[in-house]
């Protein structure tokens, strides 16, 4: 469980970093595999998805911010319940949509 929580720290702390340099599609990435990772984990389902929103901001992107206003509302309430795994959590995707899970977070999540 502490490895699950700290690859999510290091997405979101890349990602951060990226967007602070401006560099806002080069953070979404991290905050994609941050969501993909923290999808079970409320709080850190929720922090993803609030990334993807400054990100979609910074890009001045109205679809992603409002896909983000209610992912982090989706996240809330469904987070424990269900979730579709893999899925990216950028408006661009189908919030319902499994996704494959690729390799390197896969194992992370088979640790858990």
């Amino acid at each position: 469980m502490e490895h699950l929580k700290q690859a999510i720290e290091s997405e979101l702390r890349l990602g951060r970093r990226l967007l602070a340099r401006n560099a806002a599609d080069a953070a979404f990435r991290h905050f994609e595999r941050a969501h993909i990772l923290s999808q079970r984990r409320t709080g850190d389902h929720v922090r993803s998805h609030a990334w993807m929103w400054r990100a979609g901001w910074r890009r001045r992107d109205a679809r992603e911010v409002l896909g983000q206003t209610l992912r982090m509302l989706a996240a809330l309430l469904f987070s424990r319940i269900w979730v579709p795994e893999g899925n990216t959590g950028g408006a661009n995707v189908s919030a319902f949509r499994p996704m494959p899970l690729p390799e390197d977070l896969a194992a992370i999540l088979r640790s858990r």
